[in-house]
C-alpha cells in the first residue's frame, strides 16, 4: 500500500479531459484523500492537446509530483507527450480504439489498452468513454466504484436517472475489464486509507470569489480573460443572490474605473484580469492612488509578454504592479500562496483599501488560481469588515460656501472619507492635483504636503502576516525565498535537502509592498546563501529583495519560465548544486 501517488489522464480538447479528472478527483476528496491538480490546456476552445495531473495523498501536498504512477490516455499524443513521467513501474491505461504502443525507450511502464470507446458504445454513446477510464482507474487503486455515485448523480442528475444509471454501468463495466486483465500485479498502487473528513475542493479562483463575497464586495465589473475569468463567473452566480451584481465591460479600462466609481460611492468592489489587462488599468490605479479611493484588483498572473503564454505559468508581472504606474502613489501588493489565503487574503484586501484609502492589487499566479487542492473547512469567525476613516455618522455644519476637506492633511496621511449625498460633506474630486477640499492646485507647497500624506500612508500598514516562515532557528545554511504557488514545491525541497543534512529555512512573501524588509532581514543575515525560487526569466523577486536588502552577494535564484509549473526535484537539485558549489559539502 502506498501514502501517495499521482494520476494524469490526457487527450484532446473537447473531449471530456477535464470532466474526466473533475469526476474522478471529486469523488477521492470526498473519501478523505488530500489533493492537489493541475490542468495543462492550450489557449484554444476546441482541439490540442490537454491533461489533467492530480496528486492523491493521505497528507498534505502542495504542489504537483515529479513523477507519474497512473497516465490514462485517450489518444497516443498524450502517451507520447507524458510517458516521460512515469516511474519505473508505471502504468499506461489506453483507449483500445487508436491501437496504443509505448515508445521503444519506455521499458519500465506497462501498457493496457482498455475499448474505452467500443464499451461506452454499447451502453448508449461513446461520449461515456470516460466514464469507463474512471472505472479503470479506481480498479487499479483498488477503490469501490460505489464512491462515484454521490459525483455522477451531481452532475448528471438533471438528465436523469437513466443518464446516472448508464454512466455508473460504464464506471463498473471499465473497473470490471481491468481487473480481469490485471488480477493481483497492481497491489502495489493500493492506497491507505484516507482519513475520512470532509474538505472542500476547489481553486484559488473560486476562494478569491467567495473571500471577495464573505469580505462585503457587492460589484465586480470586469472582461474575461484567462486565467482570471472564473472569479467572474462564480460571482455572476453568487452576487445576486446578496444584493449585488456583475457587469462584463467592453474592456479593462471600464471594468477600473467602474470599481473605482462603485468605491466612491461607498460600495465595496473588485475587479479581475491577467498582464495584458492591467497594463490597460494603469491609468486607472494611478486615478484611485491620486483621488485616494479604495479598490481592489486581482491579477492573475500568466505568460507573457502580450499574449504570450496565455494558459500557462509565469510570475512575471511583479515589478509592473509595484512600479507600473506612471507618478508616485500609495499601493498595496499582496501574494496569497494557497488556496485557503487566497480566500481570507482577499477579505483583508477590502480592509485595507479601505483603511489605508488607496489601490490594493492581489497577485496570484496561473498554477494558484486554477489548480485545485483541497482546502481545510474555512473559518468564517475569522472574517472582519474594517472601513477606516469612512464617516458613517452626521457631519458638523460647515461654514457657508465652504467645501469639506477630504483630502485634509493628516499625521497618518489618511484623511477623513465620505461617500457622495453626506449632508455637509460636499467636495471636488479630480485626477489633477488638489487641495485639501479636492479643488485643482499647483501650488508647490500644497504638492508637497498632498504628495508626502499620500506616501506615508502605508508606512504603517498593518497585516498580519507579511511572510509566511518555516523555520527551526534564523540561521541558516540556505534561505528560500518566493511567492505564490513556490510554496509546495519549496516545502518539498526543504525536507529533501535536510535529509542531506543541510540547514534551511523558508520565507515566503505575502505582502510584497510595501516590502516586509524588517521582518525579513534577521533570516537573510542568518543564511549563509539566500536561493529564490520565481516564475520569470529576470529574477524579480530577487531584485527586490537586492532594493530592499543590502545581501547582494548571498542572493541567487532558481528561475523557469517555460510555461510550467516547478517540480520538487527542479529546487532540490538546483539549490543543492548551488550549496555545492559555493564550497560546501
Amino acid at each position: 500500500m502506498v501514502q501517495q501517488l499521482s494520476w494524469k489522464v490526457g487527450g484532446q480538447q473537447g473531449e471530456g479531459i477535464e470532466s474526466t479528472g473533475e469526476i474522478f478527483s471529486t469523488a477521492l476528496n470526498r473519501l478523505g484523500y488530500y489533493l492537489y491538480g493541475y490542468r495543462h490546456f492550450s489557449s484554444r476552445i476546441k482541439g490540442g492537446h490537454t491533461n489533467n495531473k492530480i496528486r492523491v495523498s493521505t497528507t498534505q501536498v502542495r504542489s504537483v509530483s515529479d513523477d507519474l504512477d497512473i497516465l490514462v490516455a485517450f489518444d497516443q499524443e498524450t502517451i507520447d507527450v507524458n510517458v516521460h513521467e512515469l516511474r519505473v513501474g508505471g502504468v499506461v491505461i489506453a483507449d483500445a480504439k487508436f491501437n496504443p504502443s509505448l515508445p521503444e525507450t519506455c521499458t519500465t511502464a506497462t501498457l493496457y489498452a482498455v475499448p474505452f470507446t467500443e464499451i461506452a458504445t454499447e451502453l448508449g454513446t461513446s461520449l461515456m468513454k470516460n466514464m469507463v477510464a474512471v472505472g479503470a482507474s479506481s480498479a487499479v487503486l483498488h477503490i469501490d466504484t460505489e464512491v462515484f455515485e454521490e459525483v455522477v448523480l451531481e452532475i448528471f442528475g438533471k438528465k436523469g436517472q437513466k443518464v446516472v444509471q448508464k454512466n455508473m454501468e460504464a464506471i463498473k463495466k471499465g473497473a470490471d475489464y481491468i481487473r480481469e486483465q490485471l488480477g493481483e500485479q497492481l497491489e502495489t498502487m493500493k492506497l491507505d486509507p484516507a482519513d475520512g473528513k470532509k474538505r472542500m475542493f476547489m481553486i484559488g479562483n473560486d476562494a478569491i470569489a467567495l473571500g471577495a463575497l464573505a469580505g462585503g464586495a457587492r460589484f465586480m465589473p470586469a472582461y474575461p480573460i484567462t486565467p482570471a475569468s472564473e472569479i467572474m463567473e462564480y460571482l455572476i452566480k453568487k452576487l445576486p443572490q446578496f444584493g449585488g451584481t456583475v457587469i462584463q465591460t467592453e474592456d479593462e479600462i471600464a471594468a477600473c474605473t467602474m470599481a473605482i466609481g462603485a468605491n466612491y460611492a461607498g460600495v465595496r468592489a473588485l475587479t479581475a484580469s491577467a498582464g495584458p489587462g492591467l497594463s490597460l488599468m494603469m491609468e486607472s490605479i494611478g486615478l484611485a492612488g491620486i483621488t485616494e479611493q479604495p479598490v481592489v484588483i486581482i491579477d492573475t498572473q500568466r505568460g507573457g509578454p502580450s499574449t504570450g503564454l496565455p494558459t500557462k505559468q509565469e510570475q512575471s508581472d511583479l515589478m509592473a504592479m509595484i512600479y507600473g504606474t506612471h507618478g508616485e502613489i500609495p499601493k498595496i501588493v499582496m501574494a496569497p500562496s494557497t488556496v485557503e489565503e487566497a480566500f481570507y487574503d482577499t477579505i483583508e484586501a477590502f480592509n485595507l483599501a479601505e483603511e489605508y484609502q488607496c489601490p490594493v492589487i492581489m497577485l496570484t499566479d496561473l498554477q494558484l488560481s486554477l489548480g485545485k487542492q483541497s482546502v481545510e473547512p474555512l473559518d468564517y469567525n475569522r472574517v472582519e469588515i474594517r472601513r477606516g476613516k469612512l464617516q458613517q455618522g452626521e457631519l458638523e455644519e460647515l461654514e457657508e460656501k465652504q467645501y469639506y476637506k477630504r483630502y485634509r492633511v493628516t499625521e497618518d496621511g489618511v484623511s477623513p472619507r465620505v461617500i457622495p449625498g453626506m449632508k455637509h460633506g460636499i467636495h471636488h474630486v479630480t485626477g489633477v492635483e488638489h487641495d485639501e477640499t479636492g479643488k485643482p492646485s499647483e501650488s508647490p507647497v500644497n504638492r508637497d504636503d498632498q504628495m508626502n500624506k499620500r506616501l506615508r500612508k502605508t508606512k504603517g500598514i498593518r497585516f498580519n502576516t507579511p511572510i509566511h516562515v518555516h523555520s527551526h532557528e534564523k540561521e541558516s545554511d540556505i534561505l528560500f525565498v518566493g511567492f505564490n504557488s513556490t510554496r509546495g514545491v519549496i516545502e518539498e525541497a526543504m525536507e529533501r535537502l535536510e535529509q542531506d543534512g543541510i540547514k534551511v529555512n523558508h520565507a515566503h512573501i505575502r505582502l510584497i509592498y510595501p516590502f516586509p524588509a524588517d521582518e525579513l532581514l534577521p533570516y537573510v543575515q542568518g543564511a549563509k546563501k539566500v536561493v529564490v525560487v520565481e516564475n520569470n526569466a529576470t529574477g524579480q523577486l530577487a531584485n527586490i529583495l537586492k532594493m530592499n536588502i543590502a545581501s547582494h552577494d548571498k542572493i541567487q535564484s532558481v528561475l523557469k519560465y517555460d510555461g510550467n509549473p516547478f517540480l520538487p526535484q527542479e529546487v532540490y537539485a538546483k539549490s543543492k548544486e548551488m550549496f555545492v558549489l559555493n564550497g560546501n559539502v
